[in-house]
């Protein structure tokens, strides 16, 4: 398994959370449908209806409208 670097592959939000980016999800190649932030993938395959919020319309929602909330 590769080295996770800080700043590429993941950053810690203002909770002290860790968060994958969306540099992470594209090297891993698909959707792993746990509904991550910055999900490259449209969200498609997740269940929608236990979606956590990061995407108001899984098939619709871009990574730019979800930066820009």
């Amino acid at each position: 398994m590769k080295q996770l670097i800080e700043g590429k592959d993941f950053y810690y939000n203002k909770d002290g959370l860790f968060v994958f980016a969306e540099q992470h999800h594209l090297e891993k190649g698909y959707c792993c449908g746990n509904d991550c932030f910055h999900c490259p993938y449209k969200y498609k395959n997740v269940n929608k209806d236990q979606l956590n919020g990061n995407a108001e319309d899984a098939d619709t929602t871009d990574m730019a409208d979800l930066i820009n909330k």
